[in-house]
Protein backbone atom coordinates (compact mmCIF):
# COMPACT_ATOMS: atom_id res chain seq x y z
CA UNK A 1 0.00 0.00 0.00
CA UNK A 2 1.26 3.21 -0.59
CA UNK A 3 1.24 6.30 1.46
CA UNK A 4 -0.98 8.67 -1.14
CA UNK A 5 -3.67 7.57 -3.37
CA UNK A 6 -2.27 9.52 -6.68
CA UNK A 7 -4.78 11.64 -8.61
CA UNK A 8 -4.60 14.46 -10.35
CA UNK A 9 -6.99 17.70 -10.06
CA UNK A 10 -7.29 20.66 -12.03
CA UNK A 11 -5.60 23.84 -10.31
CA UNK A 12 3.31 37.33 -5.50
CA UNK A 13 6.41 36.40 -5.59
CA UNK A 14 7.53 36.44 -1.64
CA UNK A 15 11.22 38.34 -0.89
CA UNK A 16 12.34 35.75 1.23
CA UNK A 17 14.70 36.08 4.44
CA UNK A 18 18.52 35.19 3.38
CA UNK A 19 17.38 35.55 0.08
CA UNK A 20 21.27 37.28 -0.76
CA UNK A 21 22.71 33.97 0.55
CA UNK A 22 24.89 32.62 -2.13
CA UNK A 23 25.40 28.48 -2.25
CA UNK A 24 28.28 27.49 -3.72
CA UNK A 25 26.75 25.03 -5.71
CA UNK A 26 24.04 25.80 -8.35
CA UNK A 27 20.31 24.72 -7.44
CA UNK A 28 19.69 22.00 -9.97
CA UNK A 29 23.39 19.93 -9.02
CA UNK A 30 22.44 16.51 -7.05
CA UNK A 31 19.26 16.09 -5.37
CA UNK A 32 16.47 14.08 -7.21
CA UNK A 33 16.34 14.06 -10.52
CA UNK A 34 12.49 13.15 -11.60
CA UNK A 35 10.92 12.60 -14.71
CA UNK A 36 9.17 15.46 -17.03
CA UNK A 37 5.53 15.33 -18.00
CA UNK A 38 4.32 13.16 -14.82
CA UNK A 39 1.61 15.99 -13.66
CA UNK A 40 -1.16 17.53 -15.72
CA UNK A 41 -0.66 20.88 -14.11
CA UNK A 42 2.76 22.25 -15.81
CA UNK A 43 3.09 24.24 -11.76
CA UNK A 44 3.07 20.87 -10.16
CA UNK A 45 5.55 18.63 -12.36
CA UNK A 46 8.33 17.96 -10.48
CA UNK A 47 11.49 17.60 -12.56
CA UNK A 48 13.82 18.50 -9.45
CA UNK A 49 13.65 18.04 -5.86
CA UNK A 50 16.94 19.11 -3.36
CA UNK A 51 18.27 20.31 -0.06
CA UNK A 52 21.41 21.39 0.62
CA UNK A 53 22.95 23.38 3.56
CA UNK A 54 25.70 26.24 3.95
CA UNK A 55 26.69 27.25 7.31
CA UNK A 56 23.70 27.31 9.77
CA UNK A 57 21.08 27.68 6.73
CA UNK A 58 19.48 24.91 4.47
CA UNK A 59 18.13 25.97 1.29
CA UNK A 60 14.85 23.34 0.36
CA UNK A 61 14.37 23.74 -3.13
CA UNK A 62 11.66 22.57 -5.96
CA UNK A 63 11.81 23.06 -9.80
CA UNK A 64 8.64 22.08 -11.67
CA UNK A 65 8.31 22.02 -15.70
CA UNK A 66 7.12 25.82 -15.60
CA UNK A 67 4.86 28.56 -13.87
CA UNK A 68 5.50 27.37 -9.88
CA UNK A 69 3.22 29.21 -7.98
CA UNK A 70 0.76 29.77 -10.73
CA UNK A 71 -1.62 27.28 -9.82
CA UNK A 72 -3.50 28.13 -6.40
CA UNK A 73 -6.49 26.47 -4.92
CA UNK A 74 -10.18 28.12 -6.14
CA UNK A 75 -11.93 29.91 -2.94
CA UNK A 76 -15.08 28.05 -1.30
CA UNK A 77 -15.99 30.99 1.03
CA UNK A 78 -15.51 28.98 4.15
CA UNK A 79 -13.15 26.97 6.37
CA UNK A 80 -14.94 23.49 5.81
CA UNK A 81 -14.33 21.64 2.76
CA UNK A 82 -11.22 24.07 1.53
CA UNK A 83 -8.31 23.12 -0.16
CA UNK A 84 -4.98 23.35 0.44
CA UNK A 85 -2.35 23.68 -3.00
CA UNK A 86 1.14 22.32 -1.80
CA UNK A 87 4.73 22.15 -2.27
CA UNK A 88 6.33 19.51 0.15
CA UNK A 89 9.69 18.01 1.16
CA UNK A 90 9.27 15.10 3.82
CA UNK A 91 12.00 13.87 5.41
CA UNK A 92 13.57 11.69 8.07
CA UNK A 93 14.81 15.03 10.48
CA UNK A 94 13.28 13.83 14.01
CA UNK A 95 10.27 16.09 14.59
CA UNK A 96 11.89 17.06 17.72
CA UNK A 97 14.49 19.01 16.05
CA UNK A 98 12.06 21.49 15.16
CA UNK A 99 10.13 21.71 18.37
CA UNK A 100 7.51 18.29 18.46
CA UNK A 101 7.70 15.35 20.34
CA UNK A 102 10.48 13.36 19.38
CA UNK A 103 9.06 10.61 16.59
CA UNK A 104 5.82 12.42 16.18
CA UNK A 105 5.53 11.07 12.91
CA UNK A 106 6.91 12.24 8.77
CA UNK A 107 8.27 15.49 9.42
CA UNK A 108 7.72 17.84 6.11
CA UNK A 109 8.71 20.98 5.23
CA UNK A 110 5.88 22.75 3.29
CA UNK A 111 4.99 25.76 0.92
CA UNK A 112 1.89 25.98 0.60
CA UNK A 113 -1.39 28.56 -0.27
CA UNK A 114 -5.35 28.41 0.78
CA UNK A 115 -7.71 31.17 0.26
CA UNK A 116 -10.06 30.83 2.36
CA UNK A 117 -7.66 30.18 5.59
CA UNK A 118 -4.81 32.23 7.23
CA UNK A 119 -2.74 30.10 9.66
CA UNK A 120 0.61 32.22 10.07
CA UNK A 121 -0.95 34.70 13.03
CA UNK A 122 2.77 36.14 13.75
CA UNK A 123 3.34 37.67 10.08
CA UNK A 124 1.71 40.24 7.57
CA UNK A 125 2.27 38.31 4.07
CA UNK A 126 0.50 41.01 1.95
CA UNK A 127 2.16 43.89 3.83
CA UNK A 128 -1.71 45.73 4.15
CA UNK A 129 -1.52 45.62 8.62
CA UNK A 130 -3.77 42.79 9.18
CA UNK A 131 -2.42 39.61 10.09
CA UNK A 132 -5.50 37.46 9.42
CA UNK A 133 -6.04 37.08 5.51
CA UNK A 134 -3.09 36.38 3.62
CA UNK A 135 -3.20 32.60 3.26
CA UNK A 136 -3.75 33.05 -0.79
CA UNK A 137 -0.06 34.11 -0.50
CA UNK A 138 2.56 30.97 -0.26
CA UNK A 139 3.90 30.73 2.70
CA UNK A 140 5.92 27.65 4.78
CA UNK A 141 5.46 25.65 7.54
CA UNK A 142 6.96 22.55 9.32
CA UNK A 143 4.02 19.85 9.72
CA UNK A 144 3.90 16.69 11.23
CA UNK A 145 2.80 13.44 8.91
CA UNK A 146 0.68 10.47 9.97
CA UNK A 147 -1.15 7.96 8.10
CA UNK A 148 -4.97 7.73 8.72
CA UNK A 149 -7.26 5.70 7.13
CA UNK A 150 -10.53 8.47 7.50
CA UNK A 151 -8.75 10.13 5.04
CA UNK A 152 -8.61 7.27 2.42
CA UNK A 153 -7.11 4.13 2.06
CA UNK A 154 -3.24 5.18 2.75
CA UNK A 155 -3.50 8.02 3.00
CA UNK A 156 -1.89 11.23 5.28
CA UNK A 157 -3.11 13.60 7.30
CA UNK A 158 -1.57 16.51 9.18
CA UNK A 159 -1.68 15.16 12.76
CA UNK A 160 -4.25 16.13 14.89
CA UNK A 161 -3.74 17.66 18.37
CA UNK A 162 -6.63 15.87 20.74
CA UNK A 163 -8.55 17.69 22.71
CA UNK A 164 -7.38 17.87 26.38
CA UNK A 165 -3.56 16.72 24.86
CA UNK A 166 -0.54 18.89 25.68
CA UNK A 167 2.33 17.56 23.00
CA UNK A 168 5.41 19.93 22.71
CA UNK A 169 4.76 22.50 20.19
CA UNK A 170 7.36 24.94 18.78
CA UNK A 171 6.97 28.64 19.93
CA UNK A 172 5.48 29.72 16.23
CA UNK A 173 2.60 27.19 16.22
CA UNK A 174 -0.54 28.98 14.79
CA UNK A 175 -2.88 27.65 16.91
CA UNK A 176 -4.49 25.34 15.45
CA UNK A 177 -5.28 21.59 16.50
CA UNK A 178 -2.77 20.43 14.54
CA UNK A 179 1.25 19.76 14.45
CA UNK A 180 2.40 22.63 12.38
CA UNK A 181 4.59 25.32 12.98
CA UNK A 182 4.44 28.38 11.04
CA UNK A 183 7.94 30.12 11.40
CA UNK A 184 7.75 32.88 8.65
CA UNK A 185 10.75 31.92 5.95
CA UNK A 186 9.47 33.33 2.74
CA UNK A 187 9.42 31.41 -0.53
CA UNK A 188 11.34 32.97 -3.31
CA UNK A 189 8.90 31.48 -6.28
CA UNK A 190 10.40 32.29 -9.48
CA UNK A 191 9.96 30.99 -13.25
CA UNK A 192 9.81 27.37 -12.54
CA UNK A 193 11.54 26.92 -8.67
CA UNK A 194 9.97 27.46 -5.20
CA UNK A 195 13.05 27.81 -2.77
CA UNK A 196 13.08 28.10 0.74
CA UNK A 197 15.99 29.08 2.60
CA UNK A 198 15.78 27.93 6.56
CA UNK A 199 17.96 28.85 9.13
CA UNK A 200 18.57 25.27 11.33
CA UNK A 201 19.98 25.58 15.03
CA UNK A 202 21.24 21.74 14.47
CA UNK A 203 22.02 21.83 10.57
CA UNK A 204 23.97 18.45 11.47
CA UNK A 205 20.22 17.03 12.08
CA UNK A 206 19.26 18.47 8.05
CA UNK A 207 22.97 17.06 6.58
CA UNK A 208 22.36 13.69 7.89
CA UNK A 209 19.08 13.31 6.67
CA UNK A 210 16.67 12.04 3.66
CA UNK A 211 14.20 13.28 1.75
CA UNK A 212 11.70 13.19 -1.13
CA UNK A 213 9.68 16.04 -2.90
CA UNK A 214 6.13 16.23 -3.54
CA UNK A 215 3.09 18.16 -4.75
CA UNK A 216 -0.23 18.04 -3.20
CA UNK A 217 -3.44 18.86 -2.39
CA UNK A 218 -4.74 18.75 0.92
CA UNK A 219 -8.44 19.68 2.17
CA UNK A 220 -10.17 20.65 5.48
CA UNK A 221 -12.47 18.20 6.67
CA UNK A 222 -16.41 19.52 5.93
CA UNK A 223 -16.99 18.81 9.80
CA UNK A 224 -13.91 20.57 10.57
CA UNK A 225 -12.89 18.36 12.94
CA UNK A 226 -10.29 15.19 13.41
CA UNK A 227 -8.77 14.44 10.35
CA UNK A 228 -8.72 17.71 10.16
CA UNK A 229 -6.42 18.21 7.45
CA UNK A 230 -5.85 15.50 5.01
CA UNK A 231 -3.80 14.79 1.74
CA UNK A 232 -6.23 14.41 -1.20
CA UNK A 233 -4.36 14.84 -4.30
CA UNK A 234 -1.10 13.99 -5.09
CA UNK A 235 -0.08 15.55 -7.89
CA UNK A 236 3.82 14.42 -8.62
CA UNK A 237 5.95 12.63 -6.21
CA UNK A 238 10.05 13.25 -7.43
CA UNK A 239 11.32 9.78 -6.58
CA UNK A 240 7.89 8.58 -8.15
CA UNK A 241 7.40 6.22 -4.73
CA UNK A 242 7.91 8.24 -1.77
CA UNK A 243 11.38 6.52 -1.07
CA UNK A 244 12.46 9.56 0.29
CA UNK A 245 15.57 8.62 -1.91
CA UNK A 246 17.18 11.89 -1.52
CA UNK A 247 20.61 12.24 0.42
CA UNK A 248 21.16 16.15 1.68
CA UNK A 249 24.00 17.63 -0.25
CA UNK A 250 24.63 15.02 -2.63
Amino acid sequence: MTLFAKKYIAAPVIAGLFAGTAFAHGPDDGGIKAEKGNAEIASFDIVHAKISTEGSTALFHMGVSKNAGKSKPAPTGQLAGSDVFSYVWPTTINAYEVGFDKDAGILAFAVTSHPDFDDTPLFDENGDGRLDNDGDLWHSHWVVLTPDEACGPGSLKVKDIPEGAKPRLPKTWPGLPLHIDSPGWSPVITGDTVEVRVPFENIGAVENTSFDGVTSGLRVNESVHAPLLCVVNVFDVASGDLSLSGKVNQ
